[in-house]
């Protein structure tokens, strides 16, 4: 495998990821009672407390995004 071919790779993940992401958010605003319902049947968590999970989940999901494809990404490109 080359350079191009490893920066090709991130591209795809970066944007498959990134897609993944923008589907979560949307599915948790657009379908927030619903989520929060089947999450706290299947989990047994108190629905209150599911909004702040759903936070941390979702920023620590963009930051291993910008972490572990985007910056990779960015760096192979300015390589090449």
């Amino acid at each position: 495998m080359d350079v191009n071919q490893i920066a090709a790779f991130f591209g795809w993940c970066t944007l498959i990821n990134i897609a993944f992401y923008t589907l979560s958010a949307l599915f948790i605003i657009v379908f927030k009672n619903f989520t929060i319902s089947i999450h706290s049947k299947l989990m047994g968590l108190d629905a209150s407390e599911l909004p702040s999970l759903y936070f941390k989940f979702m920023g620590n999901l963009k930051i291993c995004i910008i972490v572990f494809n985007l910056t990779p990404y960015i760096a192979l490109k300015l390589m090449i």
